[in-house]
This record gives structure tokens, C-alpha cells and sequence, in this order.
């Protein structure tokens, strides 16, 4: 795997959406409102839906801009990478 511009934004995301989701368990363990934990998961959701958007995005723009080129790879193996990430999105 290749290191991108993007992935130390993301590792600060994931990073930030775990310390919020160990918070979340807290306020479980602490019988806090249904409503306030349910809009806590919604926002670490965003977030790692966030991080993952922009880790396709750039290996779209990035990986397979690079496996069209001159590369060992074939064209056709680039459309099959393509068709399988474009699943997470």
C-alpha cells in the first residue's frame, strides 16, 4: 500500500472518531439517554464514513490513475480494481 497526502487526515479522523466511540461506551455504561448516545453514534458514523470516502477517493485518484500508465498492470485490471472499490462508497 502507498502512503498518500490524505492519509494522515484520515489516521487524525479514525483516531479522533475512536476516542469519541470509547466516550460513547462510557455514556452507556453510565445509563445516559438513549437519544444523546444514538446522536453520538451518528456523528463517529459521519466520521468513519468520512475517512472512508476520502481513502477511496484517493485511491481512485491516485492508485488507479497510476495502473492506466506505463505501469506492469493492465487497463482491464484497473476497471476491475475500480468496479471493486467503488463498492465502499
Amino acid at each position: 500500500m502507498n502512503t498518500h497526502a490524505s492519509h494522515p487526515e484520515i489516521i487524525k479522523r479514525l483516531k479522533r472518531a475512536e476516542g469519541h466511540l470509547r466516550s460513547i461506551v462510557t455514556m452507556l455504561e453510565d445509563n445516559r439517554g438513549c437519544l444523546e448516545v444514538a446522536q453520538q453514534l451518528q456523528a463517529v458514523e459521519r466520521a468513519i464514513a468520512s475517512a472512508k470516502k476520502t481513502l477511496v477517493h484517493d485511491h481512485i485518484d491516485h492508485c488507479l490513475d497510476q495502473a492506466t500508465g506505463d505501469g506492469p498492470r493492465s487497463a482491464n485490471d484497473a476497471i476491475r480494481e475500480f468496479k471493486e472499490i467503488c463498492k465502499y462508497l
